[in-house]
């Protein structure tokens, strides 16, 4: 990967590992659907300008219909179970149960012909990452799986995640991410928007609440959602869906020194493991060495 490609990478890395800190934030004040019609909101009303300055959302719109699919199964459905699910699970063990994200890439990137996305060195990245994931969930959230509902949820998500995004690469080709982006939250918007008027807050937020979800609009789904596809861009789908591995650590580390959560032998044992999969999953088979 180029340093181009390293830096965008570890932006996006940390661009979203920061939301389930501001949705644990958030959702102890407000309801899931104005958390998620806020972020949509303030997503769409910094994107759409954009694209219409950069021309690019006319040719978007040829591709409306994996646009509309698209803002499903990456905005609506997995924003609706994460942020629900925030209300019984830690960020923590969110962030880590999304990071079976490249898990499934993988296996759509090679169902729809990606005859590079399950070489062998990739599959060591993610065999590795997964091993740390393992080490934080089972040992660190024995009490949370209780909680089965929560945890099919953010499962759920996850696979959502990883559809979409290998989905839209294939059916927009060189198409603007912001202009993608900036529909399919204008559209999602108009699907939560009677879900927020009726669950509206009883009392005014405090500004704690308020802050967390302007910064999930502003940084982690305007900004994060246009990085993202520059990421897209330099490295491939497959490849880009393993930055829930940083994700993981980011979401980790907040959780620890903002929000107070335990600093374990799983912890210490799982991030580098985390890490250093995500390293070996994301490098490009080497090339064939022609004898002459």
């Amino acid at each position: 990967m180029s340093r181009k490609g390293w830096a965008l990478f570890a932006l996006v890395g940390v661009l979203w590992g920061v939301p389930y800190l501001f949705m644990k934030v958030a959702v102890d004040e407000l309801s899931t659907p104005v958390i998620v019609f806020s972020r949509l909101f303030i997503g769409a009303l910094v994107l759409i300008p954009i694209a219409l300055h950069q021309k690019t959302l006319r040719s978007a719109m040829q591709y409306w219909q994996y646009i509309a699919l698209y803002a499903i199964l990456e905005m609506v459905i997995p924003w609706t179970l994460i942020t629900n699910a925030q209300k019984d699970l830690s960020s923590g063990v969110v962030a880590l149960l999304v990071a079976t994200v490249p898990i499934w890439a993988t296996l759509f990137a090679h169902h729809t012909g990606d005859s590079t996305a399950a070489h062998r060195t990739r599959i060591f990245g993610i065999a590795i990452g997964f091993v740390g994931i393992a080490f934080l969930v089972g040992f660190e959230t024995l009490n949370d799986f209780g909680n089965a509902r929560a945890l099919i949820q953010v499962l759920v998500a996850a696979i959502s995640y990883a559809y979409a995004v290998n989905m839209i690469t294939r059916k927009a080709p060189n198409t603007s991410g912001i202009a993608i982006n900036g529909l399919a939250m204008a559209l999602s918007t108009i699907i939560f928007a009677p879900f927020a008027l009726t669950h509206l807050p009883a009392q005014t937020p405090t500004t704690n609440a308020i802050l967390a979800t302007v910064g999930l609009g502003i940084i982690c789904t305007a900004f994060a959602f246009w990085v993202f596809f520059l990421v897209l861009d330099e490295i491939g789908a497959a490849r880009a869906s393993l930055v829930v591995y940083p994700n993981t650590a980011v979401a980790v580390v907040l959780g620890i020194f903002l929000l107070n959560e335990s600093i374990t032998l799983a912890i210490a044992i799982g991030l580098p493991l985390v890490l250093l999969g995500s390293y070996f999953a994301s490098r490009k088979p080497a090339a064939p060495v022609i004898a002459g």
